[in-house]
């Protein structure tokens, strides 16, 4: 009998080159819920703890919002990427 093991990806998320690749992967999607599920996934990487303070929200305030179920503002979600260290660039859909 073959015993399963939980994967947490925010176990491989050890650089910010892997950060980046992941958010990008995510954003690649369209999808806001699967993003913001990324978002919080890096978060846990880098310790909620401290985004929570970094942001003024609370650690239960970001588990909620970046959950699957989640569905965080624009405010919420600017802050957390601004303590992730993490940034957007625009370009045209039209490519």
């Amino acid at each position: 009998m073959n015993k399963l093991t939980s994967y947490d990806p925010a176990d491989a998320l050890v650089d910010d080159d892997e950060v980046a690749v992941f958010m990008a992967d995510a954003l690649e999607t369209g999808d806001a819920a699967y993003i913001a599920k990324a978002l919080g996934v890096i978060a846990r990487a880098k310790g909620m703890g401290q985004i929570a303070e970094q942001t003024g929200l609370s650690r239960e305030q970001l588990y909620r919002s970046f959950s699957e179920k989640g569905n965080p503002t624009l405010k919420t979600t600017l802050a957390v990427m601004k303590a992730l260290g993490l940034g957007l660039t625009l370009r045209s859909a039209k490519n």
